[in-house]
Order: structure tokens, then C-alpha cells, then sequence
């Protein structure tokens, strides 16, 4: 089944979505769908001389970048929420959107239902660590959050780190101000003491925020709020280190020389650091695989989306996290 993705939501829609489409197609063999309205997609379409190769389905409306949560309500024929059905209906096999985040959380939520057991989904990425990614969540979807919950993300994130990166009992971290277990809020405290008791979990203990990208764990549980913050801060420290290195590798003859010798490299790095390369953020919890593209993402970050998409539908990671919270024993499961 194709990926349905969202062709109206993000800052450069339609014609980067339509282009990441094209190129998801044609250079990795994803099947793809567009929804949005038919015509200014057919002349994206026509441009990469892609009208037979892509299909449309139509949606009336769309979400606009600045709309929040309840948007998914005023708008039931938006582009995001058609795609959803699509999912739902089996005629897809997951969803892609650069859209609004409050948007695609809140709309997946009413149309894909959260899967049984599941209190909160929770937005999920995959932190650019050697030799593989860590994962962290929630990156945005819950700003408040209880303790059980971080109990149910490290649920999550186990079963995305063993589907998607086949990584055997991954380790999990809370994510809090200080190693020692009694450091932190109410929240952390509780949260500690109920990931230590849970059975299924190897939990790793506390972890800080110089760990994000260390690779101490496989996994790092914290709520939306902090998570995102996080995410922000490192992608915001990534762009500063990048820029402040070319205005150095520019500074003198030497220096350019220097930089031409490590061409190669610093053009690597770079690329293993690009959130677009990685293809966004995962949506757990819900009935349905969807995959949240960066706002502002260019064609290649749109096709990388649409390639993980796919690969996680293919993974079956929805049916893993059912199945890892299934077999949770009852005496133990705190939703």
C-alpha cells in the first residue's frame, strides 16, 4: 500500500512536498499518494513530468501552519485528516506531514485512535548517535504529562528501538537533572521509582542533558515539554557549530586549504547531523504508522519522511508496540 502524504501541510507546500514525492518514487521505489487539492498539485506534478506516476486524492481544506489543536476539529476534509482515513480504511499504510505538529497529533488522535491500553501517543526521534541512533520521546505531544505515562513512552520507545533499529532489550534512561535517583521533580521521582518496578524494562536509570548524544542509552524517556526543548537546543547548537566552522574555515588561506583537505568529512558530518536526512519524527501510539516532517523541510527532507514511512509500515512497528503492551503483566500495567 502507498504512503499517503499530506501535500498541503508545511512552509513549502505544495511544490518541495510534490518534488520529495517525485524523488521518493523515483530513486528509493516508495509508492506514493498525494492529498490536496487536484490542481495546483497536477502542476507540481507536470513540472517533474510525474502525472502518471504519482496519484492524487482530493481533499477540501487544509491546515495552516499557525493552527493548533482544535483545527482538527473545524477542518473534518482537511488534507491531514483525509490521509488519516486512508490509513484507517486500509487503503494506505501510513501517513507523512510537515504540517502543524498540534495539528497532525490531534487529528491523528481523533481519527486513527490511540491503540488499546495507550494513555497518550508520544513524538518520537531518533537522535543522531554512533553506531545507532538513540531514541528520545516525547519530543512535543504531551507538555504535561504523569508518571505512568513515562512509564508507557519507555514502553513505546523499547518497541520502536527493537523494530526499527533492532536493538535487543535497548536501554532505557529517565531524563532528569542529576544521576542520583532522588534528583528531580515530583514527576522524575515517581517516574524512577515505577520504571526501576516495571518488568519488561530494562531501565538504565537517570540521565542528563550532556548524555542526549553520548549514546549512554538506547532510549530516553521524558515529557513533552522537556523533550522538546531538548530537540530545539540541539538542532539550534548543530546550526551555530556549522556556521561558526565555515566562518573559520574561511578566515585565512590556511584555514581554506585546511578545509578543502577535510572536505569529505566535514560534508559527512554534516549530513549525519541534517534532520532532514533522518526523515522527522515518528507519532507512537496511535493505530496507524505517521511520521511528522520537519516544518520547513525541502524536497530531500520530504522523501527521506516518506522512505521511513514506509519502512516502518513494512516493520510492523504499530503491531510491536501492541503486542509489547499486551504482554505487560496485569499486576503491573498502570493504564
Amino acid at each position: 500500500m502507498p504512503v499517503a502524504l499530506d501535500a498541503m501541510g508545511g512552509d513549502h507546500a505544495p511544490d518541495e512536498i510534490v518534488a520529495g514525492a517525485v524523488h521518493a518514487v523515483r530513486e528509493h521505489g516508495v509508492r506514493v499518494v498525494l492529498v490536496g487539492a487536484p490542481r495546483p498539485l497536477m502542476e507540481a506534478l507536470s513540472v517533474h513530468d510525474a502525472l502518471t506516476e504519482v496519484p492524487i486524492i482530493r481533499a477540501e481544506e487544509a491546515l495552516a501552519m499557525d493552527e493548533g489543536a482544535l483545527a482538527s476539529l473545524r477542518r473534518p476534509r482537511s488534507s491531514i485528516a483525509v490521509a488519516c482515513h486512508l490509513v484507517r480504511r486500509g487503503e494506505a499504510s501510513a501517513v507523512v506531514s510537515a504540517g502543524s505538529t498540534a495539528g497532525i497529533v490531534a487529528t491523528g488522535k481523533l481519527r486513527l485512535r490511540s491503540q488499546p491500553g495507550v494513555l497518550r501517543p508520544a513524538i518520537t526521534v531518533a537522535l543522531p548517535t554512533r553506531p545507532t541512533p538513540t531514541v528520545l520521546l516525547d519530543a512535543g505531544a504531551n507538555a504535561e504529562v504523569k508518571p505512568e505515562m513515562l512509564v508507557q513512552f519507555a514502553h513505546l520507545g523499547a518497541a520502536y528501538a527493537e523494530t526499527a533499529l533492532e536493538i535487543d532489550e535497548p536501554r532505557i534512561g529517565l531524563l532528569t537533572i542529576g544521576s542520583e535517583p532522588e534528583k528531580g521533580n515530583k514527576l522524575v521521582k515517581r517516574a524512577h521509582e515505577l520504571l526501576s518496578a516495571a518488568p519488561g524494562l530494562n531501565f538504565a536509570g537517570n540521565i542528563e542533558g550532556h548524555d542526549l548524544l553520548t549514546r549512554a542509552v538506547d532510549v530516553i524517556v521524558t515529557d513533552g515539554f522537556t523533550g522538546n526543548v531538548a530537540l530545539k537546543t540541539m538542532e539550534g547548537s548543530v546550526r551555530y557549530a556549522f556556521a561558526e566552522l565555515r566562518d573559520t574555515i574561511s578566515e585565512s588561506r590556511t584555514a581554506r586549504l585546511g578545509g578543502m583537505l577535510q572536505r569529505k568529512r566535514i560534508r559527512g558530518l554534516n549530513q549525519r547531523l541534517d534532520p532532514e536526512v533522518h526523515g522527522g519524527a515518528v507519532l507512537l501510539g496511535l493505530n496507524g504508522t505517521v511520521v511528522i516532517a520537519h516544518g520547513s523541510s525541502q524536497a530531500k527532507g520530504v522523501s527521506a519522511a516518506c522512505v521511513l514511512a514506509a519502512g516502518l509500515a513494512r516493520q510492523g512497528v504499530v503491531t510491536r508496540i501492541g503486542e509489547r503492551l499486551a504482554a505487560a503483566p496485569r499486576s503491573h500495567r498502570l493504564w
